[in-house]
């Protein structure tokens, strides 16, 4: 399955269902709604919540670099093969999310 975001203050961001979800209950919305809205005045909370989270991430992972780089080489998971972190997903979702808020139009999904 895949979610459209839209906004009239960017490109659509098109993710797959379970990663969108993900970032749907991090912005503190109901990701089993077919159709949602981040409103203007939700957009600074939401900025703040996925910045958040996606500096949770990266801090969890930091202490662990070498020895996940290594364990990624020794399971074949580099290059094309890698896994891609939360900050990876969400940084076109965070972008539109901005755009948003400079321009003061809402961010909608499901229309």
């Amino acid at each position: 399955m895949l979610i459209t975001f839209k906004s009239s203050a960017s490109a659509d961001v098109l993710m797959f269902g379970e990663i969108a979800a993900r970032l749907l209950e991090v912005l503190g919305k109901d990701p089993a709604d077919p159709r949602g809205i981040v409103t203007v005045e939700q957009l600074p909370t939401a900025i703040d919540q996925l910045k958040t989270a996606i500096a949770a991430e990266k801090a969890r992972m930091a202490p662990d670099t070498a020895a996940t780089e290594e364990a990624a080489r020794e399971a074949g998971q580099t290059g094309i093969a890698a896994p891609v972190s939360l900050a990876q997903r969400a940084w076109p979702l965070l972008d539109l999310l901005e755009r948003a808020l400079i321009s003061k139009v809402p961010v909608v999904w499901g229309v």
